[in-house]
């Protein structure tokens, strides 16, 4: 069913809707007329994604949100109460991106990651499931990543809390599903959008490689955002947007044994930066 159509009252909240996936989610969402609740750190980017939300004809409410904080997820929450009188989507989608072979990662590197990618999501749901339960009614979408799903090596960090995160929709799925209440888990793989900012590692050759990926990215952002939306309008569990992202998954699921195989002989002979036509070591 149609999202509109399931939740008349179309509102919906947005973590790190001031840049990436997030922001044209909120755009998408404003075109069909949404209450978009933007929770986002950085206060100019959620300003721009407000003016340009009201430019689509939607309605922005602009909520000063460190998601690693969970006193700022109830606000957020409790601001939509407030002024919308509920919630009908919680889109929990602010994210970083890191790389490193796992024993040089820091340990603050890992605790950043972990607070903000895998966190902010337990923050996110652990409140908002209280009033989806009082309304009867709700959907929660989980921004996870493919990584989540296959782990590639040198991004041990991100893929635990991807699939920390993976793992947190998959039992939500079950445990929410008698109540009405649906979830769904994106996992897309590499996106042309400002991930890269903020993007740690210890050596130089994981930035390398992260961007050549990012440079190889064929989906727009703004398919990808469209495709979660259609996606969740038809309740499906994995949102995987892009081919390469379900070709891989596919194979690790049915020829696991092969599947690890190959990636090792991949790795091992450096196909991967050929095919990128990067010098990871540059």
């Amino acid at each position: 069913m149609d999202l509109s159509k399931r939740f008349p009252q179309k509102r919906v909240i947005i973590t790190g809707a001031g840049s990436g996936i997030g922001r044209v989610l909120a755009h998408e969402f404003a075109k069909k007329q949404w209450n978009i609740v933007i929770a986002e750190i950085n206060d100019n980017r959620a300003k721009e994604t407000a003016d340009q939300i009201k430019n689509l004809g939607g309605k922005a409410i602009i909520v000063h949100c460190d998601v690693t904080k969970p006193a700022d997820i109830d606000k957020t929450i409790e601001t939509a109460i407030k002024e919308l009188g509920g919630v009908d989507i919680m889109i929990n989608n602010a994210g970083v991106s890191a790389g490193g072979f796992m024993e040089k990662i820091s340990l603050e590197d890992w605790n950043w990651i972990l607070d903000i990618n895998l966190k902010s999501v337990i923050y996110g749901c652990r409140s908002v499931i209280p009033l989806f339960k009082k309304q009867k009614s709700g959907y929660i979408i989980n921004v996870a990543s493919y990584a989540g799903l296959v782990c590639l090596p040198e991004m041990s960090s991100y893929n635990v809390a991807k699939a920390g995160v993976i793992a947190i929709s998959e039992t939500l799925r079950t445990e929410l599903s008698p109540l009405g209440i649906g979830v769904s888990v994106v996992c897309p793989s590499f996106i042309k959008t400002n991930l890269m900012d903020q993007f740690r590692s210890p050596d130089v050759r994981q930035r390398n490689l992260a961007q050549g990926f990012f440079n190889k990215s064929i989906m727009s952002v703004e398919a990808v955002a469209r495709c979660i939306i259609r996606s969740a309008s038809r309740n499906k569990m994995y949102i995987l947007p892009q081919i390469d992202a379900k070709c891989v998954w596919w194979s690790k699921r049915h020829f696991p044994r092969l599947y690890f195989k190959s990636s090792a002989f991949v790795y091992k002979k450096g196909l991967v930066e050929k095919f990128l036509g990067v010098n990871p070591d540059a």
